[in-house]
């Protein structure tokens, strides 16, 4: 008989690497962070900015407890395939923004150099915290850093 995972093992993988994104080739977090885009475009245009900032807290505190337990389950700090970070980091992002194509793909881009380049005090949460908050808490505040700067880019540009 074959050993098929079980079904809250299945459902922990589909949580922490939201819906399989982050199992894509080469750049989960990029894959995860552009997996989010859809989800927060349609929270936000049915129930409003209120609501997709509700979903990022909610996002992030599941994925706090979830990526815990998915990294100690594989015996690694910080998986990769974990993306759920990059899910409540680019939804906090986009508060910044109505949902409109230029505001999200600016957005996008923001978050994802923000969340690469690691600026203080990122860095220093991605280095010194461990487990689920670890694992969430240096993309919220990757999360600041893009926002602010979305902002920015929306009052410079006119943007609405």
């Amino acid at each position: 008989m074959r050993n098929r995972p079980r079904v809250a093992d299945r459902a922990l993988e589909l949580t922490v690497t939201w819906f399989g994104s982050g199992l894509l080739p080469g750049m989960p977090g990029t894959w995860g962070s552009l997996a989010a885009l859809p989800f927060a475009w349609v929270i936000e245009e049915q129930n409003g900015r209120f609501v997709l900032g509700m979903a990022a807290v909610a996002v992030f505190l599941l994925g706090w407890v979830t990526s815990h337990l998915y990294a100690g389950r594989c015996g690694e700090a910080d998986p990769g395939r974990v993306v759920i970070d990059e899910v409540a980091g680019q939804w906090l992002t986009l508060l910044a923004t109505p949902p409109n194509v230029t505001g999200y793909i600016v957005g996008f881009v923001l978050f994802r150099i923000a969340d690469i380049t690691k600026p203080w005090p990122v860095s220093w949460a991605d280095r010194r915290l461990k487990g689920g908050l670890g694992i969430m808490l240096d993309d919220v505040l990757a999360a600041g850093y893009a926002g602010g700067a979305l902002y920015l880019f929306r009052v410079l540009t006119g943007l609405s």
